[in-house]
């Protein structure tokens, strides 16, 4: 199997199939951080989608400064955060809420809290939601946190404490 440097290198060569391998081999680890932040297998594929068409058209400009992976995670981070910008208005109108049956089905509530739980992550400042997104989504270490945005691996770890501050004052977590 050709490593991501290889494909790479061959679609930048005119290679369009080393494109679709890429697709392969990335695709369902993308779905699945998106799935993670939507909970809608949809809009996890929408998102993916659009991650990979914006790769198609700059991948011929990688410069092979960081590795690919670092690449598709921060176009993975780029897009996640654009898109809970884009549905904030949703999650502040409140439009599905599940309406009470007067049964007590607990799978209603937890999917709730999750729900507000991304609602306060979404209002989060963008450094310290983009740091909680990669530790929730993909449980990355500070280290490789830190390669991503930039940041130095102590101010991912304050991002970080900050944000898990603020989520607990939100939520009134004890």
């Amino acid at each position: 199997m050709q490593n991501d440097y290889e494909l790479i290198k061959e679609y930048q060569n005119g290679d369009r199939s080393a494109f679709d391998k890429i697709v392969r081999n990335h695709l369902s680890n993308t779905i699945g951080f998106f799935f993670t932040i939507t909970r809608d297998r949809m809009a996890a594929e929408d998102l993916a989608q659009d991650v990979f068409f914006k790769l198609y058209k700059n991948l011929k400009k990688f410069r092979f400064q960081s590795s690919f992976s670092t690449f598709l995670y921060r176009a993975n981070l780029n897009t996640a955060n654009n898109w809970l910008t884009r549905n904030k208005w949703k999650n502040l109108l409140r439009l599905d809420q599940a309406p009470d049956r007067g049964e007590r089905d607990t799978t209603v509530e937890d999917e709730w809290y999750r729900k507000e739980l991304w609602d306060e992550i979404a209002r989060l400042p963008k450094k310290q939601r983009s740091v909680v997104i990669m530790r929730i989504s993909n449980e990355l270490p500070y280290k490789e946190i830190s390669e991503i945005t930039g940041m130095t691996e102590s101010s991912a770890k304050v991002n970080y404490h900050h944000a898990l501050k603020t989520l607990k004052e939100k939520l009134k977590y004890d």
